[in-house]
């Protein structure tokens, strides 16, 4: 029965678009199998989970504590019924393999269902899912996605933002973080329209503290450009992309080299940009 159960899964994770199936396939699998004591993490990942070796065993680290597959195979059986094909789902258990671990009825079928509700198909959801695997294996996605879908205007601009950031901004508290840190971005003489683009470009002014993003106002206005002024965002993003010691050392280096001033740091915002 074991052997049949992993044909079964690899056959549906190894075509290339698969079809999608009633969530209850989980079920008729995991009833039909009891827990193997001799389960064995590495050799599941690489065999049924299309993961290569060296994937497998770096992953692997992360799911010791697991004795059966059947969760695993419960949510190999709702990524292949969301449409995810082999490599989907390869490459997503490769980049959270604690995402095999959750659960299917009570965190992903609901979240799928609530974000169904905010009118997203099945294949935006799975473009979520296979992007951010982390932040879908948390309720407060649901809950959290309406209010970026309207600070970005649209699902395809959420997309490109969620692309271009390593932090997952998605689940951040928005009352205590992303609303204050726009707020001052306000403060500072940004439209909606510089904020949006602000954001697209350093997608982690969202989620960062505050007392990080009031360095990099001061780190901007310390270079000679003020607040409201037309340069202000792309100082902004400049130093937004990097540390407080990366900027200090980049600024120094620049005035050492080409000998100029703070203000003339501050004037050639742009050029600056480009040269680091």
């Amino acid at each position: 029965m074991l052997h049949l159960r992993r044909c079964i899964l690899t056959r549906l994770l190894s075509s290339p678009a698969a079809s999608p199936i009633p969530f209850p396939l989980h079920r008729l699998i995991s009833a039909a199998v009891s827990p193997n004591p001799s389960f064995a993490v590495e050799d599941y990942l690489v065999g049924t989970c299309g993961l290569t070796r060296a994937q497998a065993l770096k992953a692997s680290t992360k799911l010791s504590h697991l004795k059966s597959p059947s969760r695993p195979d419960a949510v190999l059986a709702f990524l292949t019924g969301l449409g995810l094909s082999g490599a989907d789902v390869a490459a997503l258990v490769a980049k959270d393999p604690l995402f095999l671990c959750a659960g299917v009825e009570k965190t992903l079928a609901s979240n799928v269902a609530g974000l169904t509700d905010l009118g997203l198909s099945r294949a935006d959801i799975a473009r979520l899912v296979s992007l951010v695997p982390f932040s879908f294996r948390c309720k407060s996605i649901v809950s959290n996605l309406p209010y970026y879908l309207s600070l970005f205007g649209s699902y395809e601009n959420l997309l490109r933002v969620i692309n271009r950031s390593s932090c997952n901004f998605l689940l951040s508290d928005i009352e205590k973080v992303a609303k204050p840190n726009l707020a001052l971005l306000r403060e500072c003489g940004l439209g909606a329209c510089h904020i949006f683009k602000l954001c697209m470009l350093v997608p982690r002014l969202l989620n960062s503290k505050q007392e990080r993003l009031q360095e990099m106002v001061a780190c901007a206005e310390g270079l000679g450009v003020p607040r409201g002024s037309a340069m202000f965002r792309h100082v902004l993003h400049a130093v937004g992309l990097r540390s407080r010691e990366t900027v200090a050392a980049k600024v120094d280096n620049l005035k050492k080299t080409l000998r100029w001033s703070d203000a003339e740091v501050g004037i050639d915002c742009l050029r600056l940009r480009a040269c680091w």
